[in-house]
């Protein structure tokens, strides 16, 4: 059994939910590997960065999307299509004009 503390277990590996860094003189912060492992950042991706509730958010646009496909998915009835019903919405539009 893994025990940890402060930190997120996924599939039985722990990793810290919080680190300490300092910034460079350049305004340079390091992501620790392990927080980008678990982000799924790579070595040149970009980045998002945001200030939310006084805090530094860094994200990426991948994930960004992912969690804009979760929330919207309560919305849609199982079985629905977004893209099919937009592409009608949109043909109707077309015969309209």
């Amino acid at each position: 059994m893994t025990v940890c503390y402060n930190y997120v277990i996924p599939a039985g590996v722990c990793i810290p939910v919080e680190a300490r860094t300092r910034v460079n003189e350049n305004g340079r912060v390091v992501i620790p590997s392990s927080f980008r492992k678990a982000l799924g950042i790579e070595v040149g991706d970009e980045v998002v960065l945001r200030i939310e509730d006084d805090e530094l958010r860094i994200t990426t646009q991948q994930r960004r999307i992912q969690r804009a496909q979760r929330r919207s998915r309560q919305y849609v009835k199982p079985g629905n299509s977004l893209v099919d019903e937009l592409l009608a919405e949109r043909r109707e539009a077309a015969k309209r004009e």
